[in-house]
């Protein structure tokens, strides 16, 4: 299983999102009812997710966030939704297309091998005993618990490489094809303390304007240095971008694909502010390659997504109320584990 950091990656991204950018996929749809057993939060068809599962996700995910960006991440609230509120949906989500992606191996005639069953067991081993028994009180595990827990996820990534293996389209170089570029940007918003963006007023925005006509009157000059204007006027975290078609908006897209190496664009603006471009590079080889692999990646996931689309528009699901909204993280200096998902790949990789 080659790609096992690759659906890893996937699932994770998910869970680095702040408040109100999730995007809700379809097996987090559960239907409430009653009639669980003790401590199970969901059940899709004969699937179960019981509270120590959970809780292992929530609290390698919630230290994963401070060991990161420090406790008071936790302050972060954008349109009411708490940022706690939102990495337990991302969980909850994340854990339901494990889940899914289980019966959907079910379905396919795709399960572990003992080799690969083994490996869930060392891991499983190798992960429990780095864990204190404040962690393990915590999250409620056993060894048992946390092996089944990486043989559902390892069954997960066997799946996605089942039904994607003769998915190999043929990429020519000016679909794949990657340039080099050089950015002067003049802001037109800000970002407050959340990630949300704040939009200039109009006298700033005007004033943005007049600095980028400057520059790009200064850029148009016979003796210009474009690299010494991108260094001293450019307000944008990177200056030099190598990107393919369908990378960046499309109005920086659009001017950038037009320019032939060396030239330089007129004034261009995006949602970010104003741009000026130079191109440095109309085809980088070896970006163009690596772009090649995305696409085709690209292309797998959206064949595995009809698939598995198709799939969950099947299945019943249904979610304990009441003991999902009891789940918090958990309050406790001791409990510091984040290791859950790197000591997966360390063995699946």
């Amino acid at each position: 299983m080659k790609r096992g950091k690759k659906l890893l990656f996937l699932f994770l991204s998910m869970m680095l999102l702040l408040p109100g950018c999730q995007e809700k996929e379809k097996d987090t749809r559960l239907v409430l009812t009653t009639g669980f057993r003790r401590d199970e939060i969901f059940r899709i068809e004969t699937m179960s997710c019981m509270m120590p599962e959970i809780m292992v996700y929530l609290t390698n995910t919630q230290n994963q966030y401070e060991s990161v960006y420090g406790e008071e991440i936790w302050q972060t609230n954008l349109d009411g939704v708490t940022l706690e509120d939102s990495v337990k949906e991302t969980v909850l989500a994340q854990l339901a297309k494990v889940k899914t992606m289980n019966l959907l191996a079910q379905q396919q005639g795709v399960f572990l091998n003992e080799s690969e069953l083994a490996t869930a067991g060392e891991a499983a081993k190798a992960y429990y005993d780095s864990l204190s028994e404040a962690e393990r009180e915590a999250m409620q595990v056993t060894e048992e618990i946390i092996e089944n827990l990486y043989a559902e996820f390892a069954l997960a990534n066997k799946v996605y490489e089942y039904i994607i293996k003769d998915i190999n389209p043929e990429i020519s170089d000016d679909e794949a094809r990657t340039i080099t570029v050089q950015d002067v940007l003049i802001k037109t918003c800000t970002l407050d303390g959340t990630g949300k963006r704040i939009e200039y007023n109009e006298n700033d925005r005007k004033d943005a304007r007049k600095r980028i006509e400057e520059i790009a009157n200064l850029a148009g000059q016979e003796d210009s240095d474009f690299e010494k204007l991108v260094l001293q006027y450019s307000e944008g975290e990177k200056t030099t971008y190598s990107f393919g078609k369908g990378d960046m908006e499309q109005a920086f897209e659009d001017a950038a694909f037009n320019l032939e190496t060396g030239e330089i664009s007129g004034i261009v603006e995006t949602k970010d502010g104003y741009h000026v471009i130079k191109c440095i590079s109309t085809f980088n080889r070896e970006e163009t390659d690596a772009n090649k692999v995305k696409i085709v990646e690209k292309r797998r996931e959206e064949v595995f997504g009809q698939e598995y689309n198709a799939f969950v528009d099947s299945l019943n699901r249904t979610l304990n109320e009441e003991l999902w909204n009891s789940v918090t993280f958990v309050e406790n200096e001791e409990v510091n584990t984040k290791e859950f998902f790197d000591v997966y790949n360390q063995y699946f990789s």
